[in-house]
């Protein structure tokens, strides 16, 4: 008898994992809203503090409503990563503590304290840079923004929004193999976090910031069949 016939539902978990999965499906919306957003404020300038605040300037909008996605987004992976890890505890508690740990609080709380406020800072910075009317405003708000816009460029940065949530979902989708999730769910994991761990080498080798986007879409995709799976699950 494999795991997957083994699994039972506790009737008081069900509303975990109806939720869980309900979370997951309206993460997955929120993803698909901001592809086309990021696609129109296109890449941001990697070097130069005026040069940045100008373009938030300039695309002040259209990256407020990506903050405001990412930080729901990011909250709801809260009860996504438990229903995940609930439904796999029974095969590998140990190693699913530790992507709950990786991805559910690590990563949320990293994101929300430096990702996002470091873009929220340029993005106020860069409407007050483009409404300045002396140089002497420009380069005052320049120097304030100088400590945000390190922070966009730097590993580090990577590191929280990137590798870290990859190891966690990594850690999930090895516990996946044997669980109540299908393999294809299993892949897209383990897929996604690889990529999440390849691009951390853009820092190094420009080609592959490519993986970055690659990344984002699998993640799409293996939160839209966990969510399937998790709402499924709690429907037993």
């Amino acid at each position: 008898m494999n795991n997957k016939t083994q699994f039972t539902v506790d009737p008081e978990g069900k509303w975990m994992f109806r939720v869980a999965g309900i979370c997951a499906i309206v993460l997955v919306v929120g993803y698909f809203l901001t592809f086309p957003i990021y696609f129109w404020v296109g890449d941001q300038p990697t070097a130069g503090v005026e040069a940045q605040l100008a373009y938030f300037a300039d695309h002040a909008a259209g990256w407020w409503a990506i903050v405001f996605l990412m930080v729901v987004t990011d909250l709801l992976l809260v009860p996504i990563f438990f229903g995940i890890y609930m439904a796999l505890k029974h095969i590998n508690k140990g190693l699913m503590l530790v992507a709950l740990a990786f991805k559910a609080f690590l990563f949320v709380i990293l994101d929300l304290a430096v990702t996002w406020t470091a873009y929220s800072t340029m993005i106020i910075s860069g409407v007050q840079y483009g409404a300045a009317t002396t140089e002497a405003q420009k380069a005052a708000l320049a120097a304030a923004a100088a400590y945000a816009s390190a922070m966009l460029d730097s590993p580090l940065l990577g590191t929280y929004a990137i590798l870290i949530p990859s190891l966690g979902v990594l850690f999930a989708g090895l516990v996946m193999l044997k669980g109540v999730f299908n393999k294809a769910t299993a892949y897209l994991a383990l897929a996604a976090s690889l990529t999440g761990i390849l691009f951390m080498g853009s820092y190094f080798i420009d080609s592959l910031a490519v993986f970055r986007y690659i990344n984002a879409l699998l993640a799409t995709f293996f939160y839209l069949l966990v969510g399937v799976r998790l709402y499924k699950l709690g429907r037993l």
